[in-house]
Parts: C-alpha cells; sequence; structure tokens
C-alpha cells in the first residue's frame, strides 16, 4: 500500500480542480472535471466556473446550458439543484434514484404521497413535458391534475412541490428549463440535452459516478463518497459493491494513516505531487469545500468551520491557501473583504483579491 500526505492530496486537488494552475477550459468541461456544479445559487455557480478559468467567458454557463445544450440543471447529490455535465447526467441522477427515500413511511406522512401516487405524477409529467415546450410550476401541476383527474394530488403538489419533484429529476422525467421571466420553467431532459442516452443501470452509473468523484476529490473512503452523494444515507451493502465493480481502476492508498481510495491511474501523480502555495478566493457553495464537506478538517480547520458553513446550510465563500481553508470574504460595497485566522501571503492575497473583484 502506497502512501501519501494530505498536503500532497490538497495540492493534487488543486491542479484537478483548475486552481493551480486555473486553466482554459469551457463551463461543460469544468463541470466535468468537478463532478457537478451546485446550483442552488445561480450566481455561486457561475462564479464557480469564472474562478477556475484564465480569461472567465461571457455568459458561459447560459451559453452551455440554453444554447448549446451540454449541461443540464437539475435536483442531483444531496437533493441539491446541480449543473451537470448532459452526456453524464444520467448516470448521477440514477445512482441518486438508488436512495428511494420517498418509500418510507415517515416521508409519505410528511409529504402526503405513496410512491404509487408518486408514479402517477411522474406519469402525468413525462406526459405534459413530452411536446418539448418547457412548462411553468402552475402550468405543469395543471396537466398533472388535469391528466389524473385527481383533485388530492392538487393538494399534495401545492403543499410539497419541490421535495416531490426531486424523484422526478431523479428518474429522468423532468430538469430546468431557461426561466420565463423571473419564473423557473421544467422540460424533459430528452429535450433539453442533445443525444440524451436515457438512464444507466446503477452498477454502470456507480463506476461513471465514483471515477469522476475520485478525479476531482480523491482520495477518498466509502463513506466520504456517500456523504457527498446522499449525505451518508446509501446502504452499506450497496456502497460497498459499487467501489467493488471498479476493481483494479481502484487501488487504496494510506493518507496519513487512513486507507483511501484512489483511481489507479492517478497515483503515480499524486505521489510526486509537491504542496501547493497558491492563494485563491473561491464563491460561496464552491465544489473544492462541498466535494470534502466542511466537516473535513484537513481543508476546514475544525474551530472556523461554523464560519464556512452557516446557518440554513449557507457555505460561505472561502480563501484557500495551500489547500486548506484559511479564511473567508465577502463583497460589501463593491469592494472584497477577506477574514483570515491563518498567515495569507499578501501579495498573492492581493492580486487574487483584484481578480476576484472584477467577477463579483
Amino acid at each position: 500500500m502506497g502512501s501519501l500526505t494530505w498536503p500532497q492530496a490538497l495540492a493534487w486537488r488543486m491542479r484537478r480542480q483548475f486552481l493551480d494552475p486555473m486553466g482554459d477550459a469551457p463551463a461543460v468541461e469544468i463541470t466535468r472535471r468537478l463532478a457537478g456544479v451546485q446550483a442552488q445559487v445561480a450566481s455561486a455557480a457561475g462564479l464557480a466556473v469564472a474562478v477556475r478559468q484564465v480569461a472567465p467567458r461571457d455568459r458561459d454557463v447560459g451559453k452551455a446550458l440554453w444554447d448549446e445544450r451540454t449541461l443540464l440543471k437539475t435536483w442531483a447529490m444531496r437533493g441539491t439543484l446541480h449543473l451537470l455535465p448532459g452526456d453524464e447526467a444520467g448516470a448521477y441522477l440514477a445512482l441518486c434514484a438508488t436512495l428511494r427515500h420517498w418509500e418510507k413511511p415517515s416521508w409519505q406522512r410528511a409529504f402526503g404521497a405513496t410512491p404509487a401516487e408518486l408514479e402517477l405524477i411522474a406519469a402525468a409529467a413525462a406526459d405534459a413535458l413530452g411536446d418539448g415546450s418547457p412548462r411553468t410550476r402552475e402550468e405543469l401541476t395543471a396537466e398533472i391534475v388535469e391528466r389524473t383527474g385527481s383533485g388530492r394530488l392538487a393538494e399534495v403538489l401545492g403543499s410539497g412541490w419541490g421535495t416531490l419533484l426531486k424523484p422526478l429529476a431523479w428518474w429522468g422525467v423532468l430538469c430546468h428549463g431557461p426561466s420565463r421571466g423571473n419564473r423557473v420553467t421544467f422540460t424533459a431532459p430528452a429535450h433539453h440535452v442533445l443525444g440524451w442516452r436515457g438512464l444507466p443501470p446503477a452498477e454502470e452509473a456507480a463506476g461513471t459516478v465514483i471515477r469522476a468523484f475520485l478525479g476531482a476529490h480523491g482520495p477518498a473512503t466509502a463513506e466520504m463518497f456517500d456523504a457527498w452523494l446522499t449525505r451518508g444515507t446509501s446502504r452499506r451493502k450497496e456502497l460497498r459493491g459499487w467501489f467493488a465493480t471498479l476493481g483494479d481502476e481502484l487501488t487504496v492508498v494510506e493518507v496519513e494513516g487512513v486507507p483511501m481510495y484512489v483511481l489507479t491511474d492517478h497515483l503515480a501523480e499524486m505521489q510526486a505531487m509537491e504542496p501547493s502555495s497558491a492563494v485563491r478566493l473561491l464563491g460561496g457553495f464552491d465544489q473544492y469545500v462541498l466535494g470534502a464537506g466542511t466537516g473535513a478538517s484537513y481543508v476546514v480547520p475544525a474551530e472556523h468551520r461554523a464560519k464556512v458553513s452557516r446557518q440554513a446550510g449557507w457555505i460561505s465563500p472561502v480563501v484557500v491557501h495551500g489547500g486548506r481553508v484559511a479564511g473567508v470574504w465577502a463583497a460589501k460595497d463593491g469592494a472584497i473583504e477577506v477574514t483570515a485566522w491563518e498567515d495569507v501571503p499578501g501579495g498573492p492575497l492581493a492580486a487574487e483579491t483584484e481578480r476576484l473583484s472584477a467577477l463579483v
């Protein structure tokens, strides 16, 4: 079994995530490399792409989503909105769907729909969206009620809309469409993504997603992967089976005493890495933090976690130095204010602050 230090591993993550050095890849390739970009806050998703480009492209995310249709915006990991590369999105959704939390009595009591009713909603939504025209929430609800003839479903959809849509997203029935003014619309991935291939079997999907995750956020344990995917709620046997299907593609390496998986093809590069000294300012909800999780003390010092992981699930913009979160920042009155809890080199920090000022 080989070994790594966290400074080596974090330097490798910085390189893989176009942070040290920055790259010149378009939005879809950055999204692919990061194993998705959280898009609960649209501006944060755009910033996550822009900070990784030497010369940020105007409307890069918007063009990939609505003009080129190479990106998909939908509910995915941890039940949150993400941007996903269109040609791999089906794998992410198929793996999220294995959670099947809608089969639990507690979920049914909370949101008022049985699995059979959820399937009725899904079938009606698929029929409504089958013509390729995006629908607003109100339009889609009305068509679902009309097709099912169920007044009760109108009540259910009125009270638990967002939660009820997540399983439909994971089944590949719907995704976000282009906004209509300030109103969200929904469409079918089969109509949105050029060359949509549907959802693969779970084992095949697991291989795609594990490779992507370890290619951005490795080395990692199966539990780290599951925390990122489902907040740690996958079935243990199923999770072990997913990793086992990759066979020799994975190698176990010891990271400061803890056995973790890496992609075999990446191990030599990891072991050759020198610690990074780069200073980067990353936006809120950035994948560099979310991939590890705010509980990863090797990235976010435990004593400062509350400054990064805020109330109501808010993840602060952060200062990264040497691969570790060394502070937070905020844009106020046209200026960027940095609060650092570690010594960060003044010159690189000033240069990075100037760069971010132009982006935010």
